[in-house]
């Protein structure tokens, strides 16, 4: 697919049947947010994505699964992408955290509400998001999240940038139970939980 030649996909096929996709950003955005859900189950990720995608589920979950995928990465192949890099990817961004930096870059460059917008298309939404400029403080702050500290050696320049990154460091999506845990800690700590639960 190519964002020039080809029309934007509302609909996707499974098993030679067309099926209605909400392609608008919105749907995409809480997509992903459910994708980094830990308290969900994968099963349930599934059950809901496939609700949050199609008005009409299609039979074949596989290919549906599939199709939602191929949409949510604007029809562009993953493959080439596998092996690059060592490690866990760092996630320099949050639609959850980062909302009003997200909503301010789109109006200031584009003159776009997102709030007062009715629609518009995810594989829209994603080019001008990449295409935002060095100077929106969204992209500043995820250059800070994306920095590789490692490689500094000026102490000072390296220290800089360790505060930026705390500063706008995302949070950690804990589960419930992990939830708990610190909400007992914090309550012994100021002498209001009971210490044999929590040993």
């Amino acid at each position: 697919m190519n964002i020039l030649i080809d029309l934007l996909p509302t609909s996707v096929e499974v098993n030679s049947i067309e099926y209605e996709i909400n392609s608008d950003f919105r749907t995409s955005m809480l997509f992903e947010l459910m994708m980094q859900e830990s308290e969900l189950e994968d099963k349930e990720k599934i059950l809901q994505a496939l609700n949050l995608y199609f008005p009409n589920v299609p039979k074949d979950i596989d290919m549906a699964i599939n199709k939602i995928l191929w949409f949510y990465s604007c029809g562009k192949s993953t493959e080439s992408k596998k092996g690059v890099g060592k490690g866990k990817a760092v996630q320099i961004y949050s639609f959850e955290y980062d909302d009003d930096y997200i909503y301010s870059a789109f109006l200031d460059q584009y003159g776009v509400d997102l709030q007062d917008i009715q629609y518009m298309h995810w594989w829209k939404f994603k080019a001008m998001f990449k295409a935002l400029k060095e100077d929106n403080e969204l992209v500043k702050i995820m250059g800070y999240r994306a920095m590789d500290l490692s490689k500094m050696k000026d102490k000072e320049q390296k220290a800089y940038y360790k505060r930026m990154k705390d500063m706008y460091k995302i949070p950690n999506n804990i589960n419930k139970d992990e939830k708990e845990k610190i909400n007992n800690i914090e309550a012994i700590l100021i002498g209001d939980g009971d210490l044999d639960k929590l040993l």
